[in-house]
């Protein structure tokens, strides 16, 4: 396999054979502008973000041979015009496992330099190491749970007309959280599960309408990135919050998690790359 052309097809849903030397190639980046353009984002996007990936099995040799581990962490832009399927992100990053490198520095800036040219703009890379382990953010995602409601549910497809709010009342302000969220992977229907957050100000949204609506894409088949998007946009078209921001932290995979967030408003900060109790 080349070390400069990703795979001619994705690696998920195919029989793998790990790699024994370091080859960036194996990256197989996919194009977010086919999804968008469903979603009728063809121009200017109607937010910023960030796609949060957290990678748990690191490993390089040092110079020595000795072997290292460590948990990088990769902020990709949100108008990058890629994204990468992540079982090939996890084939690569264990080509590094039989690789001598100088230190994690090292990694870090070959991390930095191969991600970003596959998702198509420049991505940051943070390395932990073992010594900082201890210092891992843990937290669940604030706001009011929409799981207290006790809701009837008969439709597992995303369905935007379920979505519901109060006109006749003044704007509000809310931040929504729910751990119902599942989709499945569009190659393999294997299932992604996730907690969403959702912050808005406008006007009231129907709550049960709107755990009704997340409910339905249990038999959606969306990357997560495309999930996060998608609901975005829905919630924008349908319900007119002036102000609006989705954030999902998908449970791992393969030692990988990807925690999507999209926003119309500035947060003064991004999202805390907290891990919660699923995570």
């Amino acid at each position: 396999m080349s070390n400069n052309q990703p795979p001619a097809q994705p690696p998920l849903g195919q029989i793998s054979f790990y790699p024994a030397a370091y080859d960036p190639g194996l990256l197989f980046p996919i194009p977010r502008a086919e999804q968008r353009a469903t979603l009728g984002m063809t121009g200017t996007l109607p937010f910023f973000g960030m796609d949060i990936w957290n990678a748990y099995e690191m490993s390089w040799l040092n110079l020595r041979g000795k072997p290292q581990v460590g948990i990088a962490t990769v902020q990709v832009p949100a108008d990058s015009p890629h994204i990468v399927e992540s079982k090939s992100m996890k084939l690569y990053m264990n080509s590094l496992n039989q690789s001598r490198m100088a230190g994690p520095e090292a990694v870090q800036s070959l991390l930095q330099t191969d991600l970003s040219a596959a998702f198509g703009a420049p991505v940051q890379v943070m390395l932990s190491t073992s010594e900082s382990f201890g210092q891992t953010l843990m937290g669940e995602l604030e706001g009011l749970l929409l799981d207290r409601l006790d809701i009837e549910v008969n439709d597992y497809q995303p369905n935007p007309a379920q979505l519901k709010v109060n006109t006749n009342a003044p704007p509000v302000q809310e931040t929504l959280v729910s751990h119902l969220l599942k989709s499945n992977c569009p190659v393999t229907n294997q299932p992604d599960w996730a907690s969403i957050q959702i912050r808005y100000t406008g006007p009231a949204m129907d709550q049960a309408a709107l755990l009704t609506y997340l409910i339905g894409f249990r038999q959606h088949q969306e990357f997560h990135e495309h999930c996060v998007e998608r609901i975005f946009m829905d919630l924008l078209t349908t319900c007119k919050p002036t102000k609006l921001m989705v954030l999902a932290r998908y449970t791992r995979r393969g030692g990988i998690d990807i925690n999507p967030w999209r926003s119309n408003f500035s947060l003064s900060k991004m999202p805390l790359n907290a891990r919660n109790a699923r995570q």
